[in-house]
């Protein structure tokens, strides 16, 4: 899982070391491996692209595209308290509904967006059924929670932020990629000796690495208007 809130602590701290440090330092940066040796995630298709392919009809594009996003969407139920069998019928809802207005969207650079409401607007659905039901009852919680769902600013926010977060991840090089996975994708993260090992590179060098690849992220962040 994704530290979010440890990698963007990360982010200023590396970057003002960076800049202290100047432009001409120096590591083995150059003797590092041909990136196609280095086992990372591939960086995922465009919205753009997806969306495009999608339309046009290409089963593949649909499959992608569900690949990428299924995590997000899967998130979203169990974090407002819903069972991981109602969330799988949640996340099947949302699919369907993506599948039949897909065409409905204008810029597919809001699509993760649009998931991420759709999805809430599922789950607060979801908890007015089971109110009007009487499977739940509404105690001091469940009524909090369920003005969270009505609002949910401040859960939006934080799963939007945290997609743009991943998105901007996995659009950096992939040695950086690579190296952020490796860090801040795992629990716990992996040791420096691993990291060095599959990395092809010296211990010693990890540190400045980190800096230069946190440096990109942060500009990737600010492009994307990340506060």
């Amino acid at each position: 899982m994704l530290k979010v809130g440890q990698l963007v602590k990360s982010i200023a701290p590396a970057a003002a070391e960076l800049k202290s440090s100047g432009s001409s330092a120096t590591c083995k940066c150059d003797s590092m491996p041909p990136t196609d040796t280095i086992p990372e995630p591939k960086a995922a298709l465009g919205d753009d692209v997806l969306v495009l392919e999608c339309l046009r009809g290409r089963e593949e594009a649909w499959s992608a595209l569900v690949d990428k996003y299924q995590n997000l969407i899967f998130s979203i139920p169990i974090r407002c308290g819903i069972c991981r069998q109602d969330a799988s019928e949640i996340f099947q809802e949302v699919c369907l509904k993506l599948l039949s207005h897909l065409h409905e969207l204008r810029e597919p650079r809001t699509l993760a967006g649009w998931l991420i409401q759709l999805t809430f607007h599922e789950c607060s659905r979801w908890h007015r059924k089971q109110f009007r039901q009487g499977i739940e009852s509404l105690d001091a919680n469940e009524v909090e929670l369920a003005a969270s769902l009505e609002t949910g600013e401040s859960i939006l926010n934080e799963l939007r932020r945290g997609q743009t977060l991943h998105e901007a991840v996995e659009q950096l090089p992939p040695r950086c990629r690579s190296l952020i996975h490796m860090l801040f994708f795992t629990t716990p993260a992996i040791p420096y000796d691993q990291v060095a090992k599959t990395l092809g590179i010296a211990k010693g060098s990890i540190g400045f690495i980190r800096m230069r690849c946190l440096e990109r992220l942060r500009r990737g962040l600010q492009e994307r208007g990340f506060v």
